[in-house]
């Protein structure tokens, strides 16, 4: 009885530190992230019900992060194996930027209770999984890197696409959509029974079912919830006649431009960046007069950017701009002059 009532004493506190460790960040974002700014005040031109908190634009880079975390995993799989992944840098990354466009919404309005929470649980969250990755892939999978020599086993090379094709799952769609059964499955057909391929199979497969089953979760929880709105408006002008573009729906005329519904996420940059190029400039979106954009450059700050850090695997680095929407047009036509390379326009 005392041998288990002390393993139960470890686990808790086991516990107790692990959930300090996830929530040491929050408070610091909460207790150390205040912006200064007053928020301007902007009187919309769409109606009410067309609108979204400007703010969100700068809270929907976190998930973005993530995303650019599993694509900087991906490049370096690409190359070599997990452990050669700064999984420290990914997580700090997540609660560095978070700091940085907590204190910009203070020029933009308040942050609302609900958008902090999402944030929290999903930067808690991918804190815990790359913590856990990198306890393993540091220690066991390393282990197994070496017995394997350097010599790429066929699952190590699986394992590598499949990183790949996640992260650009991503760019468009939700994680919890994803067929993790059927790369874990993927990995016991094509193993090729040595050491390190029946070591992947076991830990990648492990990991797979685990985030499949928590995919169901919040994949019902969502259901239940109602998904965001996977459109928004805008008010755009252009010179002559508005040209014709896919999933794009002209609403009406108004006396500052024309109104329109586009689809949101990385559709909604595709479409800019092509409304850009054709000399249609956007006036309002989603009732603000403020965006952020990320973009990739070789040099590691920028006088513009809330904040800059590289990018894994890639050599080069991200800097997160804002911009006025009534500016965004012109500054995309002038990116390819400027040393930088449009990565991802957020919307709200």
């Amino acid at each position: 009885m005392r041998f288990l009532l002390r393993w139960l004493r470890r686990l808790v506190l086991l516990l107790v530190l692990v959930g300090i460790g996830l929530a040491a960040p929050i408070i610091y974002v909460e207790t150390s992230c205040k912006g200064t700014a007053q928020a301007q005040p902007y009187d919309a031109l769409l109606p009410a019900e067309h609108h979204r908190p400007e703010t969100r634009s700068l809270m929907t880079y976190p998930e973005w992060h993530i995303v650019h975390a599993y694509e900087d995993y991906a490049e370096v799989l690409s190359q070599g194996d997990p452990h050669d992944y700064g999984f420290w840098q990914g997580i700090t990354g997540f609660w560095s930027s978070l700091c940085a466009l907590t204190e910009t919404a203070a020029a933009h309005g308040e942050i609302d209770g609900e958008t902090k929470q999402t944030i929290y649980v999903i930067g808690a969250s991918f804190t815990a999984e790359l913590a856990l990755k990198a306890l393993y892939e540091e220690t066991v999978g390393r282990l197994f890197t070496a017995l394997r020599g350097p010599e790429r086993a066929p699952l190590d090379e699986l394992s590598a696409q499949q990183a790949s094709d996640y992260a650009e799952f991503l760019q468009q769609v939700p994680w919890y959509k994803w067929r993790f059964d059927d790369d874990a499955q993927s990995l016991i057909d094509q193993s090729s029974g040595s050491i390190r391929d029946t070591e992947r199979a076991i830990a990648l497969g492990l990991e797979y079912t685990a985030k499949g089953g928590y995919a169901g979760v919040i994949e019902q929880a969502v259901e239940q919830v109602g998904q965001d709105e996977l459109t928004l408006r805008m008010i755009v002008t252009s010179e002559g006649e508005l040209p014709a573009y896919p999933d794009m729906q002209v609403i009406a005329q108004r006396p500052e431009g024309i109104e329109i519904e586009t689809p949101r996420y990385r559709a909604l940059t595709n479409l800019l960046v092509q409304m850009a190029g054709d000399g249609v400039n956007v006036v309002e979106i989603a009732g603000n007069d403020d965006i952020l954009f990320t973009a990739i450059s070789d040099q590691p700050t920028r006088a513009d950017a809330i904040y800059s850090a590289p990018r894994q695997g890639f050599g080069d680095h991200r800097h997160l701009i804002v911009v006025k929407v009534s500016d965004l047009a012109e500054r995309l036509r002038q990116l390819p002059g400027s040393g930088l390379a449009l990565e991802h326009i957020h919307d709200y």
